[in-house]
């Protein structure tokens, strides 16, 4: 479907010009909730590195563990 006028610049999942509109005001309106602005304020306190990746547990806490093991969710049983 490369040749699908639905298809534009930044548009991967097809939408019509006017649904794509709403999705990104939605997605905007939604990054901008104060909840989202302290996850993303934390999120860039504990920083990033090339071999860590920020695990998100249940309890809502955050760890920064191994790409590898972050990745590996049947060792947690975390898969559903």
């Amino acid at each position: 479907m490369r040749n699908s006028p639905l298809k534009a610049f930044a548009n991967s999942q097809g939408l019509s010009p006017t649904a794509l509109k709403a999705k990104r005001d939605r997605d905007l309106a939604a990054a901008k909730t104060p909840a989202r602005q302290m996850k993303k304020a934390q999120n860039q306190r504990i920083g990033q590195s090339p071999d860590k990746d920020i695990h998100h547990k249940s309890d809502g806490s955050t760890a920064k563990i191994s790409t590898a093991s972050n990745r590996n969710v049947w060792k947690r049983n975390e898969r559903t």
